[in-house]
């Protein structure tokens, strides 16, 4: 075990939110904690502020009195540099500006020893050119702790160009030490999770943009069929529009302008207007005592269709045939090599979202993919003004007769689950094929960093080798401006045997 010893002390430098988050989390670890602000008083007041979240843990049964004491006492607020000597590890949480990290640590490294560790809260920065600026950077590295740092157990742990591996070795360990969940990444833009979460928001935004549907609707069925735990929309009004603009924009500036990390223009309009989400009182949605929070769209009642016709296998949406079952409905399966379709009725054909449109085909219903058809309460349809009102009629009335809302959308392409999805997939493949993480490594960061029910490689198991490649291509052709061309990765990962015959 090489994590920092206990009797090592930690410094923090910065004493904002995570700064003082960072701090707790080494000072309950067990460390003695120096913390360091620029601004003159504010590590006092930090540490006080630290102190009062001690005490409600106290009174929350969380941590016990007298380790509480022994914290407030490892615990000192300092005001010069020079009070950080004899540190084994000090963390930066400074303002985002390359220029002041590189500073920061240029002037440590004439004061800690020189196997003190260097470490950067950076969320946006390079590491390899934070650590660019040092005599010595093999001892920098990336602890990308996660807000509040306290709670939330994901730390990315990320090498830069230059880090020695005993550097990231002993960071990993010591995040591991301290009750978190580490991650190993590449110094890529965005790490893991602001690289591969960047869809996530970019396709809710851009349904949005080709009139869809509005944020309440997508937001709804990005929970509820879904299984994310926030929609886009609300999210980034909880983070902030400027701030998760300006994680979008680096990302993309950092990538050379690539069209998969292309910012949205309402977001923009959104931050140029001020409307900048709950701190603002007004971002996508309006917050407030008396704001009306807009409802999704749900459709009215409509009739049960009276039987269906399933050709061919419905593949990730097979278990929708046990729901009709159950719901009463009678169902003929017919072996036909049609892909995901029912047939209703009125001779009209309900489909899986697969990146194609319904004006394409005569009278289709496309439906989005769920993360669990029989968990989910809402379903999102989609149709062509040549869709017959019939066949919309008997697809609504399917699916509330399995007991879900049903919210209908435009003619999208690749819906609004099925495409987040298969970008998330996609650019998680991608990020393993350039070795910026493992794949377990990306699973753990997504579902610890950001909430998502499944990892991207666990949603791509479920679905299968090929799915997400087939809908992505579907969506290039209708949209080629490369945001949807599948990765080199992705292709190898569809187009691969499941297991090699070993050669003669």
């Amino acid at each position: 075990m090489t994590a920092i010893d206990l009797s090592s002390p930690v410094a923090v430098v910065g004493a904002g939110t995570m700064g003082q988050g960072i701090a707790q989390v080494a000072l309950t670890a067990g460390h003695p904690v120096r913390l360091l602000d620029a601004e003159p008083g504010r590590a006092a007041s930090a540490a006080d502020a630290i102190g009062a979240r001690l005490d409600r843990l106290v009174d929350k049964g969380r941590l016990d009195a007298a380790e509480r004491d022994a914290a407030r006492a490892r615990l000192e607020p300092v005001t010069t540099l020079s009070a950080l000597a004899g540190s084994g590890l000090v963390i930066e949480a400074v303002l985002e500006r390359l220029e002041v990290k590189q500073r920061l640590l240029r002037d440590l490294e004439d004061i800690v020893d020189d196997d003190c560790l260097l470490a950067t809260n950076t969320s946006s920065l390079s590491v390899t050119a934070i650590a660019g600026a040092l005599r010595h950077p093999g001892r920098c590295v990336g602890l990308h702790f996660f807000n509040p740092a306290p709670l939330l157990p994901l730390v990315e742990v990320v090498s830069g160009f230059a880090t020695d591996f005993s550097s990231a070795t002993r960071a990993y360990e010591t995040a591991m030490a301290w009750g978190k969940t580490p991650v190993a990444c590449a110094d890529t833009p965005g790490f893991i999770v602001n690289r591969i979460a960047r869809p996530f928001y970019a396709e809710a935004f851009a349904v949005h943009e080709y009139q869809g549907a509005d944020p309440a609707t997508i937001d709804a069925v990005l929970r509820e069929c879904g299984g994310f735990r926030m929609g886009a929309f609300e999210l980034t009004d909880l983070i902030g529009q400027d701030v998760n603009e300006a994680v979008t924009r680096s990302v993309w500036e950092a990538f050379f302008h690539d069209v998969r990390f292309t910012p949205s223009l309402a977001q923009r309009r959104l931050v140029e207007s001020g409307m900048l989400g709950r701190k603002a009182g007004r971002g996508w949605y309006a917050y407030g005592d008396d704001a009306e929070q807009p409802e999704p769209h749900t459709a009215d009642p409509a009739p049960v269709p009276a039987h269906v016709v399933a050709e061919g296998d419905l593949g990730p949406a097979g278990a929708l045939l046990d729901l009709i079952r159950e719901a009463g409905i009678p169902v003929r399966e017919e072996e036909e090599d049609h892909g995901t379709r029912l047939l209703l009725p009125g001779g009209g054909q309900l489909a899986l979202a697969d990146g194609q449109t319904s004006v394409e085909f005569r009278d289709v219903v496309y439906f989005d993919l769920a993360l669990d058809y029989r968990a989910a309460t809402r379903i999102a349809l989609s149709a062509s003004q040549d869709t017959s009102a019939r066949t919309l009629k008997e697809a609504t009335g399917l699916f509330q007769a399995l007991g879900k809302d049903v919210s209908l959308i435009g003619d999208v392409p690749g819906m609004i689950v099925a495409r987040t999805v298969a970008r998330l997939i996609d650019l998680a493949m991608d990020a393993v094929a350039k070795g910026v993480a493992t794949e377990e490594d990306i699973d753990t960061a997504m579902r610890l960093g950001v909430n998502y029910p499944l990892g991207p490689f666990a949603w791509s198991r479920r679905l299968g080798r090929s799915w997400a490649h087939s809908l992505l291509d579907d969506l290039h052709l209708r949209d080629p401006s490369g945001r949807y061309a599948p990765s080199l990765a992705l292709y190898r990962h569809a187009y691969a045997s499941e297991k090699r015959e070993p050669a003669s």
